[in-house]
């Protein structure tokens, strides 16, 4: 018996989907910026184009996935506050991995509350034991 995602599911998963690519974005942002660290280079830009990267992303997780939202944030100001350099970089990657683990959560949490049955019956699918 197969199953899939109700329409509420479907529209849930395709914002984890769009978050997932722009949170691999901001990913390579953040391992430009440790390449640049290591070789003494500027970093100041890379903080801004975060932010720029970023700042879409919370809108489109504020409605459904408010928490992870509020991570993003809290994300953005660490890459746009001054400091030491190898902390923000640490921050930065303890964020991402923050922001990667509750997104995949969510999908989890999403196909368990938002499965049916392809029969067209609409009855939540029994979970797997």
């Amino acid at each position: 018996m197969a199953s899939k995602l109700d329409g509420a599911g479907a529209a849930k998963m395709s914002t984890i989907d769009d978050a997932t690519v722009v949170l691999q974005r901001l990913h390579g942002l953040v391992e430009r910026m440790a390449v640049a660290v290591r070789s003494g280079e500027p970093t100041q830009l890379y903080g801004s184009q975060i932010r720029r990267a970023g700042t879409p992303l919370v809108g489109q997780l504020k409605g459904q996935f408010g928490m992870i939202a509020d991570q993003v944030t809290a994300l953005l100001l660490v890459a746009t506050r001054g400091g030491n350099e190898q902390l923000k970089l640490r921050a930065l990657r303890e964020g991402i991995a923050h922001i990667r683990t509750a997104l995949d959560i969510a999908a989890t949490k999403v196909k368990e509350k938002h499965t049916v049955d392809d029969d067209g019956e609409g009855t939540p699918a029994a979970p797997a034991a």
